[in-house]
């Protein structure tokens, strides 16, 4: 099997340089609460709005006037309430733990404690803020990386999303040095893969640069089901 660093090498020539998360936890923190049900345009629109309106430490978003979080907010898409519901909830927890951000930055069984306070982090969004804010080298396994992973032969499906993940995580840190920026670079290619050209229901296959040594791609070229 090609090693997943040398896949990753060719999605990166593949794709080209890609934009990474925030490193700032607050700022990752609120573009996690953006990201869910929005894209990546909108996403970056409303982070941006809230650049903008200096609202993008925990005590300006605090202080700031509701109407100008809620129109900046507003350019993610739908559930404008539930996303201001959770970063006045995040407000609160980064106002309330100053040290949050230098915890995370600790002992990993604390850091992942330290980040179940805050709302719609959810375990993939949890390991994104251990991998690019708090500089752990941890694989994040989201929807996009666990299939384009077990397509590739990268871990099994289980029952449990859980489960999937820990097991596509197993495998990938067993080719994976301990490297910051390795886990960096390997998690922005695979997710960014799993959007763009490695869809769930009507995967590209023809066009992706993986396709010799993915099993998957060549059963669907052979005709067979995914």
């Amino acid at each position: 099997m090609t090693t997943i660093q040398a896949l990753v090498d060719r999605l990166k020539k593949f794709y080209g340089a890609l934009p990474a998360p925030p490193r700032d936890p607050f700022t990752l923190f609120v573009w996690e609460v953006l990201s869910t049900h929005s894209t990546p345009r909108k996403r970056d629109a409303a982070l941006a709005a809230l650049k903008r309106g200096r609202a993008l430490t925990p005590d300006a978003m605090w202080r700031a006037p509701e109407k100008k979080i809620a129109d900046s907010v507003a350019l993610a898409g739908p559930y404008v309430a539930q996303r201001i519901k959770a970063l006045r909830t995040g407000v609160d927890v980064f106002r309330r733990s100053p040290d949050l951000p230098a915890l995370i930055r600790g002992p990993l069984a604390g850091a992942r404690r330290a980040l179940k306070t805050l709302p719609q982090m959810g375990e993939a969004g949890a390991y994104r803020m251990l991998l690019f804010a708090a500089e752990h080298p941890v694989m994040p396994v989201d929807a996009r990386v666990s299939r384009v992973a077990r397509r590739l032969g990268f871990g099994e499906l289980q029952k449990d999303f859980s489960k999937t993940a820990r097991s596509v995580r197993e495998a990938l840190a067993a080719q994976l040095p301990p490297d910051l920026e390795v886990y960096r670079r390997t998690f922005l290619y695979l997710t960014h893969h799993g959007a763009a050209t490695c869809t769930d229901s009507d995967p590209h296959c023809t066009v992706c640069p993986l396709l010799s040594e993915c099993p998957t791609g060549r059963r669907r070229g052979d005709g067979q089901a995914l």
